[in-house]
Parts: structure tokens; sequence; C-alpha cells
């Protein structure tokens, strides 16, 4: 890496994806609160039963080498 170039100048591309998944949040908040929160509200859930699981699986896992 050149000194004195931050990791995102090497990436402008990223900045771009970044900008436009901002814009398209916001979009979505003002067009669609309700379904903003349902699909927030979804994907959280969901985010927790795959923890759950993952950690279940370690467990027995553990468990399983005694």
């Amino acid at each position: 890496m050149t000194p004195g170039v931050t990791e995102m100048e090497h990436f402008p591309m990223r900045k771009a994806v970044i900008a436009l998944l901002v814009v398209f949040g916001g979009f979505w908040m003002v067009t669609d609160p309700h379904g903003l929160a349902e699909s927030a509200q979804t994907a959280g859930s969901n985010g927790a039963g795959l923890t759950a699981d993952l950690f279940t699986a370690m467990i027995t896992f553990v468990r399983e080498l005694e």
C-alpha cells in the first residue's frame, strides 16, 4: 500500500456501493417505513436463530470430543 493513502482510496468502487446502500436505505425508510421495519425484524430474528443453531452445534461438537 502506498504511504499516506488510505485503504478507501484504493477501492473507489467501495465508496460508491456504500453511498448507494445509504441512499437506498433512506429512500426505503421514507417511502415504506413499515416494510423496512418488518424486514429488519425478520432479519434480526433469522440472525438470532442462526446464532443459536451455531452455538448449539459447537456445544454438541465439544461434548462429543470428550
